[in-house]
């Protein structure tokens, strides 16, 4: 029996983090998207992206002397990277038609990705910054990816079977199938039926107030409904109208990015009536983008320890290079990399000066910070400048390595030694760079939360950071996983990484989990299987 042809696939995403000579990403969430496209490309499934062309990117983010982040244009010259398809489609904003060109990134390997960009040099500014600008901005953005990128399908010739919205930027691409069935003189009720049977929907942030929303009145009056009316916009999205609310009632099937993230969005939107259900499709990460190969070879018949030594100590000359600050590739080398955000904590293992200090003072221990916030975010400015005031008070064993992008996300997580991770949980979603440490044989020392729950092995392929409870009152949950953390140093840590044997044999546990359980080929797998619904799709896949 010959398996059933596999659907064509749309895949919506705000960012893609392909490589870092491209910057249409600010981070997890773009990363993952450019992980997907290049897994689905390696397996040569039926799958094409749409995203903008962010000629301005996101931002560098430099230190300031008095430890405050500056940002300035990240906007590089991306021409070589891109082939015209001389296809154009039109989106009516504020009633005047935006014309939009269409360029395809000419990279070998990934899923085929369109990206949009306004032809006049006038309407620029609306896809000039990622992430950039006042809300409005965002609607139109939001609106030429979700209704632009319909219609570039369309004149592209492609007919997709499945549209697949990553997160709540592209629910405008749900609001423009649904007009086009009622052009055809299908009512509101029969259009969006029809409609939703062919869209899936991703939601990553677990922090309500993450989860964008607009006024009614700015989606009516720049035009993002089309000829869907107030109300039936109002019953898909609310009022204000929430972008992943929307998606949910616009989907059939709606996933979550970890299991235990499954078990936090169903409860986080159980409120909210006619929803599709959420399951937990658990992300995964591209081998061949950041396992090094040398860690691979390694892993079949060479020396673990002494690769690993390797990656370090290229580490530490970037770390010389970029700080003037040598450090020790004998003493043990703790990361923590992420998006400056107030749960992720980025600052918890330094708030006991009188724990962390004399580690770091003998040199035991040593720290590498990096990360960017958002330029117009404040809190998130302040935990910056807040983290790098903390790390100064150890100027030879502490480092933050500003201007954070994926080159130096790939060198942090090929060598350090440990992968540091603590929010507060259950609020990270998944958290993909320990999986890219852990695939290059990198032990997380983490909470219990994302995808460590399904990955920890304690004492075997990595360390979990206190028993995994939740606390309401946050102060009372901080001190917990400090006292935690420390110990879990203390007792097991330190003294496993003067065992080169036990760790060696824990790096390549580490490594096997990884690169079985967390890459981007299983999640795309995954994605083929339980959301887009294929008959016979393990045979139809067997790569």
């Amino acid at each position: 029996m010959r398996p059933e042809p596999l659907p064509l696939v749309a895949y919506f995403c705000m960012e893609y983090g392909l490589h870092e000579e491209l910057p249409i990403y600010a981070g997890g969430l773009g990363v993952l998207a450019g992980d997907y496209i290049k897994s689905a490309g390696d397996l040569r499934l039926p799958l094409v992206a749409v995203g903008l062309l962010w000629r301005g990117g996101y931002s560098h983010q430099h230190i300031g002397a008095d430890g405050q982040p500056i940002d300035s244009d990240d906007a590089r010259d991306v021409a070589h990277l891109l082939k015209p398809t001389l296809k154009e489609v039109s989106v009516t904003v504020e009633g005047r038609e935006v014309r939009c060109q269409i360029w395809q990134v000419d990279r070998s390997g990934n899923a085929p990705l369109y990206l949009l960009e306004p032809v006049n040099e006038q309407d620029r500014w609306m896809t000039r910054r990622l992430y950039g600008g006042a809300e409005h901005e965002r609607v139109i953005q939001e609106m030429i990816l979700g209704i632009g990128g319909v219609r570039a399908l369309r004149a592209l010739g492609l007919s997709p079977d499945v549209y697949h919205f990553n997160e709540g930027h592209a629910v405008f691409a749900g609001l423009e199938l649904i007009a086009d069935q009622m052009a055809a003189g299908k009512s509101f009720e029969t259009a969006w039926a029809e409609v939703r049977s062919q869209i899936v929907f991703t939601t990553h942030t677990p922090v309500e107030a993450g989860n964008e929303s607009h006024p009614l009145d700015l989606l009516l009056g720049l035009g993002a409904n089309r000829s869907v009316r107030r109300e039936d916009m109002a019953r898909l999205g609310g009022e204000p109208f929430n972008m992943t609310v929307a998606g949910l009632r616009l989907a059939s099937r709606a996933n979550a990015v970890s299991d235990l993230h499954g078990d936090t969005a169903r409860e986080m939107w159980r409120h909210v009536g006619d929803t599709a259900p959420i399951v937990a499709i658990t992300n995964g990460v591209h081998p061949g983008t950041w396992q090094d190969p040398r860690i691979r070879l390694a892993l079949h018949g060479g020396d673990l320890w002494e690769t690993h030594r390797e990656l370090k100590e290229e580490l530490l000359h970037e770390v010389e290079r970029r700080t003037r600050v040598r450090l020790r590739p004998d003493a043990l080398l703790v990361g923590f990399a992420r998006r400056a955000a107030a749960y992720k904590r980025s600052d918890l293992i330094l708030r006991d000066p009188s724990r962390i200090g004399p580690w770091l003072e003998r040199g035991d221990v040593q720290l590498l910070f990096s990360g960017k916030c958002h330029p117009q975010d404040e809190a998130g400015r302040m935990l910056v400048a807040n983290l790098v005031q903390a790390v100064r008070r150890y100027p030879k064993s502490a480092v933050f390595l500003e201007d954070y992008d994926l080159r130096l996300g790939r060198l942090l997580t090929r060598g350090c030694d440990i992968w540091l991770n603590n929010p507060r949980r259950p609020l990270e979603a998944s958290g993909t760079s320990g999986m890219k440490a852990a695939m290059n044989g990198v032990l997380n020392l983490s909470v219990l939360d994302g995808w460590w729950p399904e990955g920890c092995q304690h004492g075997v392929n990595g360390w979990q950071i206190g028993d995994g409870r939740s606390e309401a009152d946050a102060r009372v949950g901080d001190d917990r996983d400090l006292a935690a953390l420390y110990e879990t140093l203390a007792k097991d840590v330190l003294p496993a990484f003067g065992d080169r044997a036990h760790w060696s044999r824990m790096m390549r546990a580490s490594i096997e989990m990884a690169q079985w359980g967390f890459s981007s080929h299983r999640m795309v797998r995954d994605y083929f299987y339980s959301l887009y619904r294929v008959p016979a799709v393990g045979q139809a896949m067997a790569v």
